[in-house]
């Protein structure tokens, strides 16, 4: 299946909040949720009763599109959670949280997980000294993550660097905003973990 392409506001709607799907703007009261917080189409505002598994659904998909992650892969990291000691829910979160992409993103080396995407694709990026353009690349305690050289020196980085440079880290991830490098200094716990889903729906939805 192709990866969306289409405005990403909508899915924010569809999921009846916002996923800070498109960086600043998100925080704005230009976000499409404050004006239109109803699902998009002809039906959007009729009211209608979910089932337990549109419950379950809406939750997957609503965490696929929070990390920007395609259906099969998001299905592999739901099988990889299931293998790990621990509560499967928290597993998978944790995973989707670890993607090199969405390190990018939470410390503030990219505007939105879309643009930390693009960004580690185009090889702007290293882990422990080695270049890395795998946006799913999983990090590990320890990793850590800088911008190239050259990268640092461009002005599209200067500007990405100022205008997220006062957005709160997480606890687990310590950045360095001089040195512009990120460690990770352990995988988070699900109370570290913002992510607006129930994990546990997830899980259900896939144990059927």
């Amino acid at each position: 299946m192709a990866r969306y392409t289409g405005a990403v506001c909508k899915l924010c709607r569809r999921e009846g909040q916002k996923l800070f799907l498109k960086g600043g703007r998100c925080y704005t009261n230009k976000c499409a949720i404050e004006r239109r917080a109803y699902a998009p189409g002809q039906h959007g505002q009729s009211r209608k009763k979910t089932s337990e598994y549109g419950l379950q659904l809406r939750e997957k998909q609503k965490a696929r599109r929070y990390y920007g992650i395609q259906e099969g892969q998001f299905h592999k990291y739901f099988l990889m959670a299931e293998r790990r000691q621990g509560v499967t829910g928290e597993n998978l979160l944790r995973i989707c949280e670890s993607r090199l992409d969405n390190i990018v993103y939470l410390v503030g080396f990219a505007s939105s997980r879309a643009e930390a995407r693009q960004l580690v694709t185009h090889g702007h990026f290293k882990v422990n000294g080695r270049k890395v353009d795998i946006p799913s690349y999983l990090v590990k305690p320890g990793d850590v993550v800088t911008i190239k050289d050259k990268s640092k020196e461009s002005d599209s980085f200067k500007n990405i660097i100022e205008l997220n440079g006062s957005r709160p880290v997480p606890q687990w991830l310590d950045v360095n905003r001089e040195a512009l490098e990120a460690k990770v200094v352990n995988l988070p716990e699900r109370d570290q973990i913002d992510a607006p889903v129930e994990e546990h729906l997830i899980v259900e939805f896939y144990s059927k």
